[in-house]
Formats: structure tokens, C-alpha cells, sequence
């Protein structure tokens, strides 16, 4: 494949970088330049800012059917494009084709057609004081939303911002990961097609220091979105609140999968297998802390092992492909520093811990085993540290209490799964448990009108509906005397 030239999108037009400077980004299958990416600078998300800023007095004040219109023509023509997607995606992030088929772009379209539905059921506060006073609640679109999406789920994770933020009558700057952007940049003539306005959207391209700092900084960006990883949130809440902007950060995640003797065996297993290696372990969801209580422990561990020893890494284009490629170098790198780091902190590497290097047609891509370690505390660095990878930690328990405690210990609370028969054991769990989200015999089950996001350093706010519409809009309130 010759690789694509990206540009930024301002104000309903592509636009080359002010700088004129681009960089490279790989295919992870084979490590061949995939894309050039505009480097963009500050006088870039000037223009973006600007374009976003003067298309809001009007887009603000458009009907919810017309603004519910647009998102289901969006939808639409992704869906009809949804092969074209799904290896664009491939090609740039290293997951299975088979995966972005089967999740990504269907959850993309998902996201524009449910907040096109939404729109059409909100309904708004209203009160009466005898004799006093008439009250009602007006909600309105706050302004220009900064956006910043991650790499891992790029498409999907980026509509699950733009779809809200343009359903809420807001308009916005979008800046996706460096590192995975061009199916957010194949998007913008989807825009345009869709018969969305100018400036409502716009894209720019560029490296966190620069472009994302810019957007996060620009005073006429009043309120911010972002998803990835807990240092990068941090550096982004300071500096909205200098400005008292409105945030919304979902962060990075450790999650405990807690399995109990009298689990679903096999359900648990299939289930487990794919919580902790879908996507190569690069979906801040999965479930990196395996917890088994000890009476299962054997049995769990040696069908674990042998489950995950079958799963086939391989060329994402494979439909026979378990496990792609990581997304870089320098992140397989670090993966696998930290199975060095298990064996120095006497862990077992139980399965796995290698990288493959003869991937058929990926030469020179970023493949490694799924691995499984053991022999490790809950309190060591590998169980305590998010390594966003196909790594998972196992480790026996005796208690419910003692699980708990196990499963709170850590800075992160987004989301965990509990694996019991025991209604009651069920409920307890799912109050005792420090995080965002608790599945009980499940994984990875996501309806839209749930709050989604994280405790502690998870994360701050929710998103889905309403609490997305609650975050790009304010509500006021309008009195009238009687």
C-alpha cells in the first residue's frame, strides 16, 4: 500500500499543516510507513478554533430533527463503506480485520444513530409554585469542545465524542492519536457528504505537545474531552482549570477479573480469554488482573494456559488472526519490559513472553505471545501498573473479603467482572467494588444509556445519555411569576 498523505480539516475544507512539516506513522503489521501525518502547530488549532467558534451561533440554534438527520446520514454512510473502514483501521492500529469488522465501525455507526435516536426523547425539568411561580430548565450547548481521542479503538472511541458533542448543538475541534488518524481523517468528507455545515467539525492532526496542548490551552475552548492515559489526563486537568473549563477525562485502568469456585466454568473461560487478549490487550476494559480463588485456582490456570497457548497471532489481514499487532515499537518494547520486570519480581511467565517474529507478509511488524504470568502479589508493579498490552496477571484468592481488598488496591477504578452463581455474593460485589462499571458474568457489554467512566485516577465524569448531553450543554434556569 503507498502511504496516504493525512491533511487537517478546518472549517468544512482539508488544509496542508502551517508548518508544512509532516511525520510518519507505521503499519504495525510490517512496520512500513502507513500514513504522513500533518505536525501541526498552534496557528493551526487557531484556525480550527475559529472556523469551530464562528459556525456555533448558527449550529447552536438548528432543530434537534435536523441535527438528528445529519447523524443518521453519517451513520449511513459509514455503514456502506464499512469494509473500506475496517482495514483503513487495521492497516493503521494492528488489530484484526475481523475485529474492526465485527466491533469498531459497527460501534461507530452504533454511536452516531443512538444520539440521532436520543434527541428525539429528551425531555426537560419543569415545576410549578402555587401561585408564584412558573419554573422550566433550557438546556443549551455550552460552545467550542476541545476533543482528543486515543489510539486503541480509533474511530470508535472518536465518535463516541463528536456524535454527542454535535447531537448537544455544540461545535468542536477534534484531535485524534498521532499515532492512529486516518480513519478520523477518512470521516471528514463523510461530514461534508452528510450535509453537516462548516466548522461544526473540524480535525487537526498532530502530536500532543504540540496540537493537543494548543487545543487544551486555547481560551475560546470551553470545555474538553479526552480518553487515554492517567499522566497525560492529570497534565490536561491542570490546565483546565486555570480556565474553569468543563472536563470530561476517561483514563487509564487496571481491572480485576474475579472468578469464584462456583463460576460458569466454561462461559468464564471463553470469556476471560477474550477480556484479556481482544485487541492485543490494548482496550483499557480488558481485564488484566485475574483473580481465582484458590480451590479453583489448578483447573482455571491449566485451561487458561492451554486456551491461550491456541490463539494464533498473526498478519491482521488473516482471517484466521487471534491477535494482530501491537501498535509500535517503542509500546511492544515496553510491553515486554514488563515481562522482564514479572521474572525480576520472581513471577512466572506461565505462557507466552516472547515476540514472534515469523508473522507470514509482517516482516518487521510489532508481534509478541499472549502471555500469562503468575507467582506474583497483588501489590507488585505488573499488578499494580497499567500495561496495556496481551499481558495478564493471575492470582489466587481465599475471601471475598480478602478479593476485595485485592481488586481496590490499585489507583484505578474503571471496571471489573465478577464471575459467581451467588445472586447475593453478586450484589455485594458490585457495591464493594471501587470502579465505574461492574459486570457480573460478562465482559465488555456496553448500553449507551449507562453512565460510562471512572474512579479514582480512572477518570472524572461520565459519558452516554443523558450525562454526555449534561457535559456538552448547560442547563439554565427561567423563572416566570404568576
Amino acid at each position: 500500500m503507498v502511504a496516504v498523505t493525512l491533511t487537517n480539516f478546518i472549517d468544512g475544507k482539508h488544509a496542508a499543516p502551517r508548518s508544512g512539516d509532516y511525520f510518519e506513522s507505521p503499519n504495525p503489521s510490517d512496520g512500513s510507513v502507513n500514513a504522513r501525518v500533518p505536525d501541526s502547530i498552534r496557528a493551526d488549532v487557531d484556525a480550527a478554533v475559529m472556523a469551530a467558534k464562528t459556525a456555533f451561533t448558527s449550529w447552536s440554534r438548528t432543530t434537534r430533527a435536523h441535527r438528528s438527520q445529519i447523524l443518521n446520514r453519517i451513520a449511513d454512510l459509514i455503514e456502506s463503506r464499512l469494509i473500506e473502514f475496517a482495514e483503513a483501521e487495521s492497516r493503521d492500529q494492528g488489530k484484526p480485520v475481523s475485529l474492526a469488522l465485527a466491533v469498531d465501525i459497527p460501534r461507530a455507526v452504533h454511536n452516531f444513530r443512538f444520539f440521532a435516536t436520543y434527541l428525539h426523547h429528551m425531555e426537560e425539568k419543569s415545576t410549578v409554585q402555587d401561585g408564584v411561580s412558573l419554573n422550566y430548565v433550557v438546556r443549551k450547548p455550552v460552545g467550542v469542545a476541545g476533543l482528543i481521542s486515543p489510539w486503541n479503538l480509533p474511530l470508535y472511541l472518536a465518535t463516541w465524542k463528536l456524535a454527542p458533542a454535535i447531537a448537544s448543538g455544540c461545535t468542536m475541534v477534534l484531535k485524534p492519536s498521532e499515532f492512529t488518524s486516518v480513519t478520523c481523517w477518512m470521516l471528514c468528507d463523510i461530514l461534508n457528504q452528510a450535509g453537516l455545515p462548516p466548522g461544526v467539525v473540524n480535525m487537526v492532526f498532530g502530536v500532543g505537545p504540540k496540537a493537543g496542548a494548543a487545543l487544551v490551552e486555547h481560551p475560546d475552548v470551553r470545555l474538553l474531552s479526552f480518553t487515554g492515559g492517567t499522566v497525560t489526563g492529570e497534565t490536561i486537568y491542570r490546565s483546565c482549570a486555570k480556565g474553569f473549563k468543563k472536563m470530561s477525562l476517561e483514563l487509564g485502568g487496571k481491572n480485576a477479573n474475579i472468578i469464584f469456585a462456583d463460576a460458569d466454568f466454561g462461559k468464564c473461560l471463553n470469556t476471560t480469554v477474550a477480556s484479556s487478549f481482544r485487541n492485543q490487550g490494548e482496550i483499557c476494559l480488558c481485564g488484566s488482573r485475574i483473580f481465582v480463588e484458590r480451590s479453583l485456582y489448578p483447573k482455571f490456570l491449566e485451561e487458561f494456559i492451554a486456551r491461550t497457548e491456541k490463539l494464533v497471532v498473526g498478519h491482521p489481514s488473516d482471517p484466521k488472526t487471534d491477535i494482530g499487532a501491537l501498535v509500535s515499537a517503542a509500546h511492544l518494547n515496553k510491553v515486554m519490559g514488563y515481562v522482564r520486570l514479572a521474572q525480576e519480581e520472581g513471577g512466572i511467565v506461565a505462557c507466552g513472553g516472547t515476540l514472534v517474529t515469523n508473522v507470514m507478509n509482517g516482516e518487521g511488524g510489532y508481534y509478541m505471545r499472549p502471555t500469562i504470568l503468575t507467582g506474583l502479589s497483588s501489590t507488585s508493579r505488573c499488578a499494580q501498573e497499567e500495561i496495556f498490552g496481551p499481558v495478564v496477571v493471575v492470582i489466587p484468592f481465599d475471601s471475598e473479603d480478602e478479593v476485595v481488598t485485592y481488586a481496590n488496591g490499585t489507583i484505578y477504578g474503571l471496571s471489573a467482572s465478577v464471575w459467581t452463581t451467588n445472586l447475593n455474593r453478586a450484589m455485594r460485589m458490585g457495591q464493594e467494588l471501587d470502579v465505574g462499571t461492574v459486570w457480573i458474568n460478562q465482559w465488555m457489554v456496553r448500553d449507551l444509556n449507562l453512565p460510562f467512566g471512572g474512579a479514582k485516577a480512572s477518570g472524572v465524569g461520565r459519558e452516554g445519555a443523558p450525562y454526555s448531553f449534561d457535559f456538552f450543554c448547560e442547563e439554565k434556569a427561567v423563572q416566570i411569576a404568576l
